[in-house]
């Protein structure tokens, strides 16, 4: 059995394209969660990074750690980076990682001048525990105990999961702290919901999730949705133009669809709700169960197996349905391509529109190698100008004498445009985050802790307010 790497970000923003990671956390189990290994950084905040001020009152970051830590932001994931790279042929697994920490770790990579998908290559593999956790509790609701949302849904907000089910969690919202909590919950769920585990070893790669859709006459799986997890029994019909496979829920009688028209079957697909026919995003550790779980609920009990089975076979036998679907999604894809190519996209939020060639992947090498004063001219031999630009931006924030003095300016120029914007900007702004700062005010008047918090989150706002202003070129 494969290791298991547990990990987590802080970050000084929920923006994956423009924040920063601020804390890094990570511990190596193996498959009887028998700690190995572990990391675990703290870094400054980066030249032209305004943090976020909820972000930074969530996880408990002082103006005085992003100024005064040891490490700089490169350091930490030159490191972070050096260890993962140890722990080779594992599982990564986070708590919502999958959209949002994994999200935020490719980014970083990217703009760092590393590979960004370490964690589904090299023998590496991928998961995510919130998914895993609110499958469990789907199928079997005593796995573990979860607080009640006023709507009458389980919330599996991990600093409430824990203290419920006697797990340790002193440091909530510290990277390691959480890390630690997650080792813990996933003990739980493999010891008292051990088929959903099983299962979900089987999806945490993506090739093989997508077989066990394809190869599965039928199968249940969950999707998130109105607060809670709603377990669905599908069978696949096709392949998405964007590789998803698109499947059909079985609660539905598909001979009504084999004769609708091409436009009625678009409007079915695109248009009406709730839908019959849904992509499953493969590469997102989906939990695929026997289809014998969904036929629990009651929205499928009626039906029964059998008759579940009966219209799953009608489905894979009609090859004409399947291209006809086929068809009317290459169309759909076709006009969005053709919409999305008109939209400017900044080179941090291009990660998957463009991949690096292996050249370039060589030259990113020889760039960390390299010694600071030799960087500049190891970064001209990018073919793409994007890692051209995240090179000077590392020895901006790294080394500003080994940058030429025009190339400084240009940098140096764009940053300080960016955080004094008055505009609706992509990234967070000096004046939007002033403008938090009086919203949180106001919503925490009465807690005098929080508001002292603002202060001092304030008075560094307005430092990094007056340097920039002050190095206007």
């Amino acid at each position: 059995m494969p290791n298991y790497v547990f990990y987590d970000f802080e970050t000084c923003s929920s923006n994956v394209s423009y924040g920063q990671i601020i804390e890094a956390a990570a511990v190596l189990v193996n498959d009887n969660f028998q700690e190995l290994d572990r990391y675990e950084g703290r870094c400054k905040l980066n030249p032209g990074i305004v943090p976020e001020a909820m972000a930074l009152l969530v996880n408990k970051t002082t103006p005085k750690m992003l100024k005064e830590t040891n490490l700089s932001h490169y350091q930490m994931i030159r490191q972070m980076i050096e260890k993962f790279n140890q722990w080779k042929n594992s599982i990564f697994i986070g708590y919502n990682s999958v959209e949002f920490d994994e999200e935020f770790l490719r980014r970083t990579l990217f703009k760092n001048l590393e590979y960004p998908y370490i964690t589904v290559t090299n023998g590496n593999e991928r998961g995510d525990l919130l998914g895993l956790a609110r499958a469990a509790h789907l199928y079997y609701p005593d796995c573990i105990k979860t607080p009640i949302s006023d709507r009458n849904n389980p919330l599996f907000k991990l600093e409430e999961l824990a203290p419920m089910n006697n797990i340790k969690h002193e440091k909530a919202h510290s990277a390691m702290g959480d890390v630690l909590a997650t080792v813990d919950l996933a003990k739980l769920l493999n010891k008292n919901a051990l088929n959903v585990w099983k299962a979900s070893l089987m999806t945490t790669n993506k090739d093989k999730c997508f077989q066990i859709i394809k190869d599965e006459t039928l199968f249940c799986t969950n999707f998130f949705y109105g607060g809670r997890a709603v377990p669905f029994v599908l069978t696949y019909i096709c392949t998405h133009p964007w590789t998803y496979p698109f499947c059909f829920d079985l609660k539905a009688d598909p001979n009504y669809y084999f004769n609708l028209s091409t436009q009625e079957l678009k409007k079915e697909i695109f248009d009406v709700k709730p839908k019959v026919m849904r992509t499953i995003k493969y590469k997102k550790h989906p939990i695929i169960m026997n289809a014998s779980y969904g036929a629990k609920f009651d929205s499928y009990k009626q039906l029964g197996l059998n008759k579940l089975k009966e219209r799953a076979k009608l489905l894979r036998k009609n090859k004409d349905f399947a291209n006809k679907i086929s068809s009317i999604l290459e169309n759909d894809v076709r006009e969005k391509q053709e919409l999305d190519s008109q939209l400017d996209v900044y080179a941090e939020e291009s990660i998957y529109k463009k991949f690096a060639t292996s050249e370039d992947n060589a030259v990113m090498s020889e760039f960390h190698k390299a010694d600071w004063k030799d960087k500049f001219s190891v970064l001209q031999k990018f073919k793409d100008e994007r890692f051209q630009y995240f090179g000077k931006k590392i020895l901006y924030e790294e080394s500003p004498v080994s940058l030429p003095k025009k190339e400084y300016d240009i940098i140096h120029k764009e940053v300080t445009s960016r955080v004094l914007s008055t505009n609706k900007e992509k990234w967070n702004t000096i004046p939007r985050t002033y403008s938090e700062i009086d919203t949180l005010r106001n919503k925490f008047k009465e807690d005098k802790e929080k508001l002292k918090a603002l202060e001092e989150i304030n008075s560094f706002i307005e430092e990094m307010e007056k340097s920039y202003e002050q190095k206007k070129l």
